[in-house]
This record gives structure tokens, sequence and C-alpha cells, in this order.
């Protein structure tokens, strides 16, 4: 797969592409980009995901802070799995917002980056107020020679595949439901920052892990069965995300992750941990002798929960492909 950051990268006279923010890169996602990857093939052309480095309501309302299930980078790395040849980053500027439907496919799309064909998703919609929908595409596309496709949508098991619900998931600390969706386990990336050091003292010591995207959404308070990587080396763990109302009172929120079978130093380093289950919400314990029992418990619960799950491989197989 190949990143045009440029225009004046782009060599390509024909190519099918198909656009969005593809915040979570989930299983409808994918499946768009795999029907994408199908008329291409039938055609003999490359195939192109056209996305944003920044959410479009930044550019639009400039007090936006968007609720990201990936950072641009992750994006990127899921895309890089979907087979496609190329992800064109295009900047959502202003002036691209104030286009109509009309000149983004005319002028933009088929005048400066010769698509042949745009496979939208069957409610996708673009351009100034929202207005046009498939219908008003295919005009449009007719006009300068561009075929416009709309993809069947995707459904399995009566499960809306949206971004806005896997988020609404994960507030809730549904992680294994947001996995369903995203067809992997929900992750977070960050580096390890120093802490109280209380876990150290009843033999459960924390990375305190301190987010790399700011807009990152955080899943509920409360405990989580998940899965570390740090070091290249992959690790069981128990997560907790809350106010750590037994050791201080100050309202700060934490996250800290204890990793099973493990001393090293790792102060500084990057660590990503990837959500499997929810163990249980957030306790108040009289003493950090019962807060110690708690965490004995919820370390043999964690246990018989990893121990079901298969290593979390990635599904990279692309449904349409």
């Amino acid at each position: 797969m190949k990143i045009i950051n440029d225009i004046r990268e782009w060599k390509e006279n024909d190519a099918v592409a198909t656009i969005g923010f593809f915040d979570g890169v989930h299983s409808g996602h994918r499946f768009l980009i795999g029907e994408m990857r199908r008329v291409a093939r039938e055609r003999g052309l490359p195939a192109a995901v056209i996305t944003f480095p920044v959410h479009p309501r930044v550019i639009l309302q400039s007090d936006y802070q968007p609720k990201l299930l990936n950072s641009f980078g992750e994006k990127l790395e899921w895309l890089s799995e979907s087979g496609t040849d190329y992800v064109i980053v295009m900047d959502f500027t202003p002036s691209l917002a104030a286009l109509t439907a009309r000149e983004f496919i005319v002028d933009v799309l088929s005048g400066q980056w010769r698509i042949g064909a745009l496979v939208i998703g069957y409610d996708h919609r673009f351009g100034h107020l929202r207005s046009d929908g498939f219908e008003q595409y295919a005009v449009y596309g007719r006009e300068c020679g561009m075929e416009v496709v709309r993809a069947v949508p995707y459904s399995e098991k009566g499960v809306t595949f949206s971004s806005s619900v896997i988020r609404q998931m994960l507030r809730k600390g549904d992680v294994a439901g947001a996995a369903r969706i995203l067809g992997y386990f929900y992750r977070l990336k960050g580096h390890v920052v120093s802490g109280c050091r209380v876990g150290r003292s009843i033999g459960f010591p924390t990375a305190n892990m301190a987010v790399d995207e700011k807009f990152k959404v955080i899943p509920a308070a409360g405990s989580y069965a998940v899965w570390v990587s740090v070091g290249g080396r992959r690790f069981r763990g128990m997560l907790y995300i809350g106010s750590r109302p037994t050791v201080h009172r100050d309202g700060g929120v934490s996250i800290e992750v204890h990793i099973f079978d493990f001393s090293e130093d790792i102060y500084d380093e990057s660590v990503t941990v990837e959500f499997v289950e929810f163990v249980r919400e957030e306790m108040t314990f009289d003493s950090q002798d019962g807060l110690k029992a708690q965490l004995q418990l919820d370390r043999q619960q964690i246990d018989g929960i990893l121990e079901k799950q298969a290593s979390p491989g990635r599904r990279t197989a692309f449904r349409g492909c």
C-alpha cells in the first residue's frame, strides 16, 4: 500500500476509490473497502481509499473535540491490512468543505485525481450541507465520465456497524461488544509515566499509562481483562480505569495496568493494551488489604477469561475481497 499525501505524487490516470473518515476501520468499513477492491479488480484498475487526517468537524467547528477510535497512525495501520493499493490523504480544508457534491465529484475527484469509479456506502453523504444523495452523485458522475457505485449495506445478525455505536459501547464498558463490531480488540497506545507505587506495596505493581492520542475514547471506569504489548512481547494483564478512591480522593482519573508475571522497569516505554472483557465496576475498599484481596480475585477471573481467548490476532481477511 502506498500513502499519497500530495497530488503531485499521484501518477494513476484511472482508479477506483471510496471515501470516508473511517474512524475505527471497523467491519462495516472493511466490507466497503472490500467491495471497492472487487470493483477495481473487475475493471483492472488500482484501488484507492481516500481519507482525512483530521476529523472534518474540527475544521467546521473550531471548538469541536472529536472522540476517536483510532489515532491517524492507527487508522493507516489498519488500512494497510485492507489490500488497497493506495491511501490518499486529503486535507479537509474550509474551501473543500464549501464545495457542493457536484463540485467535489466533477472538479476534485475526476478533474484533479482522475478517479474513474467511486464506490460509496449505501447511506454515505458528502458535499456542502450534505443535501445530495446517491441518485444525484450518479448524475454528477455521468457528467464527467465517472461511474458511481452504491455498495450494498453490510449487516450481520442484526448488528449495527457504526463508529458512533462503538463509542457508545466503550463509554458503557462493553469492550467485548465493541470488539465484535470492530473486528479486533479495542486498544489504547501510550507510554508509562510515574505513579504513586501503591500497587507495588501490595504485590500488584502497575504501569501508569498516559495515552498518546488525546482525543481517543477511554472506556468506562472499572477493571478489564487485557492483553498488554511492550517491547515486542505480549502478556496477559488487568487494567484499571478510574479515580483510585481507596488510595486518594482527589478525583484524578488513572489508567493503570498490572502485567501478569512481569517485573521489569518499563518507565517511559511505549505500551499497548487491547481490551478483551469488562470485569467489574470501580469499587471503594475500607483498607489496602481489602483491595489486595479483590485484586487477587480479579487476577483469577481474568486468567480464566484470557485462557479462553485465542492469542489476540487481528482479522485481516476483508469481506468482499
